[in-house]
């Protein structure tokens, strides 16, 4: 976990400028399928946290929505950067830096309405049903926690070295093999090289791993979506959809790409 926020104080600044994350370019809402907004319903007035938020290009679209907002990370660079936009916007953000399983302290014991943790951050946990109890504990009675992840297929695919890339099976779908060692001196933004910590460990998560970690942690998963669209193009041949977004041409194979769970804590617990 050290490793890792060294790797993403390194990401922050080259995120910061990138054409990916388009900061001063790309509105907020980018960042969301149509459907989530469906799936969150209105969230003005409501207390919201965003686990994991990084530079927060997500989190300040709860704050223009109304919602009195937290964004939390383990990267003081990343925060650093992520209250500079939010200022910028003129939105009032309440950033908290520390690691996702330390937030219960961190955030004084203060409980949310919604607690949202968005598009590749699940992959950087090595505990699952941890992190499901911290959510569970930021949740107040009849709360719900909001998860958008990539598909662990989408991490399971990858092309062939070929000039005419074919998408195979090339990684893990399930847990189970350990921790992966990333070192990489690119991210996965365009923009220059890291300095410095080039080294981040990643942990594959199955669909069920999510689930269950959540209900085993007394909450009730009452929606799971599996859509094939994803913000950004993970492979050269995708195809823009009327949203902006990326999904595959309609000659390959109809798969799911992205996943949206909701699960609700009971109205009836005591926390």
């Amino acid at each position: 976990m050290k490793a890792n926020e060294a790797n993403w104080d390194a990401r922050a600044p080259v995120h910061l400028a990138s054409q990916f994350y388009g900061v001063g370019s790309k509105e907020a809402e980018y960042w969301f399928a149509a459907h989530e907004w469906d799936d969150l319903g209105d969230v003005a007035g409501r207390d919201v946290v965003h686990l994991q938020c990084h530079l927060g290009v997500e989190t300040v679209a709860f704050a223009r929505r109304g919602a009195r907002t937290v964004g939390l990370d383990f990267s003081a660079e990343s925060l650093r950067n992520a209250r500079r936009i939010a200022e910028g916007m003129a939105l009032d953000v309440d950033y908290v830096h520390s690691n996702v399983y330390d937030a219960v302290a961190a955030l004084g014991g203060r409980t949310f309405d919604v607690v949202y943790t968005g598009k590749g951050a699940l992959c950087y946990l090595p505990d699952l049903t941890a992190w499901a109890q911290v959510v569970a504990d930021l949740l107040r009675p009849g709360g719900f926690v909001y998860v958008v992840e990539f598909h662990p297929l989408l991490n399971a695919l990858g092309t062939t070295p070929h000039e005419k890339q074919e998408l195979l099976l090339r990684y893990d779908y399930q847990e189970g093999r350990g921790v992966w060692e990333r070192d990489a001196t690119f991210t996965y933004t365009d923009g220059p090289r890291l300095t410095g910590a080039t080294v981040s460990y990643e942990w594959r998560h199955g669909l069920g791993a999510v689930h269950n970690a959540l209900v085993g942690a007394g909450l009730r998963v009452e929606l799971l979506r599996e859509t094939e669209e994803i913000p950004w193009p993970r492979w050269q041949d995708m195809v823009t959809t009327p949203s902006g977004w990326w999904r595959l041409p309609a000659a390959r194979p109809r798969v799911p790409l992205l996943f949206t769970m909701r699960a609700r804590k009971s109205a009836h617990s005591e926390r």
